[in-house]
């Protein structure tokens, strides 16, 4: 992501929520609070598994998937959540992989985007999701705040990014329950896994935190695995020729 990525998403984002209509409020989908499951489930490192066919950084990943059948492997496998990317432009994503998919799955669905509006939150709640993206570097704090009570307010979960200590402090003023801590930098595009293992030593007792990007193997899981709830990973998982063998390698047994 160079150095004008994130605004240029932003922009895009911005033409298509000024495209969108507010939909009518459907239902929400049953299933369990994905920070309840955190919080009980504390003796393993839990996985959040990504379907996501392209990123900005790495190109195309797995164009060919079957999303409905990898997301179905990654909740047979124990997966905690899934991850689904609807950014179509810069992700290859859809608004109907997630519909398709939490259609099918039993377990919590992320809407994975650029949230900057309250149309795309109503959207993902209708499309399944029950947690939804909400990323601290693409908000001023005020509307932040905003967003996350509304999502909340409609009986959402919401995963607050942030990708060094003045963003997570933005996400504990706010609030958040489940915090994301992305190992990506947004200027660069790098990863670095010591982002999440320099943020931790500012972690609070009643969220939970998940560790985001840079995570492909055992090794890295065991260096994440004493100071977060989670881990969310895509592109390993995208790559595995065996999802169930993978994700028993990176849930770590904390116990």
């Amino acid at each position: 992501m160079s150095k004008e990525f994130l605004p240029t998403i932003l922009e895009q984002k911005e033409r298509e929520v000024a495209a969108l209509d507010m939909e009518d409020l459907q239902p929400l989908r049953q299933t369990y609070r994905l920070y309840d499951f955190l919080k009980s489930n504390q003796d393993k490192l839990q996985i959040v598994a990504e379907v996501k066919k392209a990123s900005p950084s790495l190109g195309d990943i797995n164009l060919d998937v079957d999303i409905v059948a990898q997301a179905k492997a990654y909740e047979n496998a124990g997966a905690a959540m899934i991850s689904v990317l609807t950014d179509q432009v810069f992700f290859k994503g859809d608004i109907d992989y997630l519909r398709q998919i939490s259609s099918t799955v039993a377990i919590p669905t992320l809407a994975k985007d650029f949230i900057i509006d309250e149309k795309q939150i109503v959207r993902s709640r209708n499309a399944g999701a029950t947690v939804i993206l909400l990323i601290v570097a693409a908000l001023p704090e005020e509307r932040l705040k905003e967003l996350y009570d509304f999502a909340t307010g409609l009986g959402l979960e919401v995963l607050v990014e942030t990708h060094n200590l003045p963003e997570l402090e933005v996400a504990h003023r706010i609030g958040a329950e489940i915090i994301g801590v992305n190992n990506r930098n947004l200027v660069t595009f790098e990863t670095d896994i010591n982002t999440s293992l320099e943020l931790s030593v500012h972690f609070k007792d009643r969220p939970v935190y998940i560790s985001e990007s840079a995570i492909f193997t055992g090794q890295d899981a065991a260096l994440i695995a004493p100071y977060f709830n989670g881990i969310l990973v895509g592109t390993a998982l995208m790559k595995a020729d065996n999802v169930s063998d993978k994700i028993k390698e990176l849930a770590i047994d904390k116990g």
